[in-house]
């Protein structure tokens, strides 16, 4: 399951930005954005994280909506029908940039074991095991991310309060743990589809997610 026992979890040490330049967002669909990409120095974890600020993210707006992205090659980039990654991005995006806020897109491939193991997890899931299972039975972890890095870019872009944009409570315990107070948590939608109702009844029957909309009470086989 996620992990959620944030307790004792220590205060990240300050990242400091590296860089910041514009970038026109365009999706398949042909909804535009334009966006802020931030990159930083001093993630705890090393890896190339960024901080897309859409919209008008600033003390005037309000609190920002903020959303934590785990990186997904499969259904981000090649449209991958197995999860409802790529769709929740494309939500995402344009609910930020109507609120302003950031969207964090973290290189957390996997739920954090990375794209080999996923995908060697989903050959399990081809033989009947379910997401969480699969990641158990190659010895890692259900959900192995961890959000240190999150809390210390939204530290340095001057975002310590926030509304969470977000079906996932580990997110919010996290970071609420790391000095960040999530005032809010704002559900995203469920994006259906026949490949991954699975995927999604395993979400929502296996972990504290509120997915909402009926999941628990579809049939696989719809």
């Amino acid at each position: 399951m996620p992990h959620t026992d944030t307790a004792r979890t220590p205060r990240p040490a300050p990242a400091r930005v590296r860089s910041h330049v514009r970038i026109p967002l365009a999706f398949p669909d042909g909804y535009r954005a334009d966006a802020g990409v931030y990159t930083f120095h001093g993630l705890a974890d090393g890896a190339e994280h960024l901080a897309l600020a859409l919209g008008e993210p600033t003390p005037a707006t309000g609190t920002p909506l903020v959303r934590l992205h785990s990186e997904c090659l499969t259904g981000d980039v090649f449209g991958s029908a197995r999860c409802d990654c790529g769709p929740q991005l494309r939500e995402s995006v344009e609910r930020i940039a109507e609120a302003g806020g950031y969207l964090l897109y973290l290189r957390q491939e996997g739920r954090g074991i990375g794209l080999y193991n996923k995908l060697d997890a989903y050959a399990l899931q081809d033989s009947g095991l379910d997401t969480y299972q699969a990641n158990t039975a190659l010895g890692l972890p259900e959900d192995g991310r961890d959000y240190t890095a999150a809390a210390q870019m939204l530290t340095a872009l001057g975002a310590t309060g926030i509304r969470l944009l977000s079906n996932n409570p580990d997110k919010a315990a996290q970071l609420g743990a790391l000095g960040i107070e999530v005032a809010d948590r704002v559900p995203t939608g469920v994006h259906l589809s026949d490949s991954n109702v699975r995927y999604l009844r395993t979400k929502a029957d296996g972990t504290a997610r509120t997915l909402g909309h009926g999941i628990a009470g579809l049939s696989l086989g719809a």
